[in-house]
């Protein structure tokens, strides 16, 4: 057993790499749930989505989010209406949200939605949610406290992060698919995603049950650096290490998750950085252009997991925690 943290985009695009090595019932996915919110009355999950678009084939590559061959009619639509257009729902995916939105007000887990849909577009990996729970991110700015798409989105990273809050994160649930994974004895390795750590793996983290069952796990875990030649390769990942007063380098990234990674793989363009990396480090090149790109990246990583030792005791396990914010 494999298990993946993910946010949305770099993040799946890894996981999609390590469901073409493995046998895909071998990966269990846990998502970021934090960016979720209520939207014309539905309950959009973002990160859940794209995760299930991208390993479903289904993804809309141009964009970089969304459903492959969408339309846009109920948009255009609302939009001659006078209504709210800023969250673009194409048909495709507004049907996911319905389908979605229907069965949580029957009562249904939202973590038995994702794994019925993964069924019905034949995928084998498990996907989960962090949480069946609802947790949302708070971006505390400049200019006040922001919802996360309303800062993400709405207003597309513009103004300045002064800190993050996971609300509802210190009283939820884990995920128990997620928690049974990370006690599993034949549980082999655990990945962090090249995913945002502030935005997308740290709300994750801040469900109190899975830091902990992830720190205790026997199996070692890795980071990948979401960081390519010292910059983020999409998202505000830079912009808000700047805001936050953090260094821009590969090294804030493994600093960050030191509490929890037993090694960290390195983009080849900033293995300058190694040296001052405490954990074990795996230099390679992160960018993923191509499948073959994401099958390569997995592998290589998940042969360098593979090679660490299995003691929860090991240093980086045991350093302080870099954490930003309220959690």
């Amino acid at each position: 057993m494999i298990i993946a943290l993910s946010g949305g985009v770099g993040g799946a695009k890894l996981a999609l790499g390590l469901s073409r090595i493995l046998p895909q019932e071998d990966l269990l996915v846990v998502v970021n749930t934090g960016d979720d919110f209520e939207h014309l009355g539905l309950r959009i999950c973002p990160d859940v989505d794209t995760t299930l678009y991208t390993l479903a084939d289904l993804a809309n590559t141009e964009l970089g989010w969304g459903r492959r061959d969408e339309t846009w009619t109920f948009l255009q639509t609302l939009a001659s209406l006078g209504g709210e257009t800023w969250f673009r729902l194409g048909d495709g995916d507004l049907a996911l949200h319905a389908y979605r939105t229907q069965r949580l007000r029957q009562g249904t887990p939202l973590s038995t939605i994702i794994a019925d849909v993964a069924n019905q577009w034949n995928i084998r990996a498990q996907v989960v949610p962090m949480s069946d729970d609802l947790v949302q991110t708070r971006v505390a700015t400049d200019e006040g406290i922001l919802g996360f798409q309303d800062y993400f989105v709405r207003r597309r990273c513009e103004p300045a992060v002064r800190a993050l809050e996971f609300q509802g994160a210190a009283s939820a649930r884990a995920s128990a698919a997620a928690l049974a994974a990370l006690r599993d004895p034949a549980l082999s390795a655990i990945i962090i995603c090249p995913s945002n750590p502030y935005l997308s793996i740290d709300p994750i983290l801040a469900v109190p049950e899975l830091r902990a069952a992830l720190r205790e796990a026997k199996a070692p875990v890795v980071a990948v650096s979401p960081l390519v030649g010292g910059a983020a390769v999409k998202g505000p990942t830079a912009k808000i290490m700047h805001e936050l007063g953090v260094p821009l380098s590969a090294a804030s990234i493994a600093a960050h998750y030191a509490d929890t990674i037993d090694g960290f793989v390195l983009d080849s363009r900033d293995r300058s950085a190694a040296k001052a990396i405490a954990a074990p480090v795996l230099v390679a090149d992160t960018l993923m252009l191509t499948l073959a790109d994401r099958e390569r990246l997995a592998r290589e990583t998940l042969e360098f997991a593979l090679q660490l030792p299995k003691q929860p005791e090991n240093l980086a396990k045991t350093a302080p925690a870099s954490r930003l914010g309220p959690t």
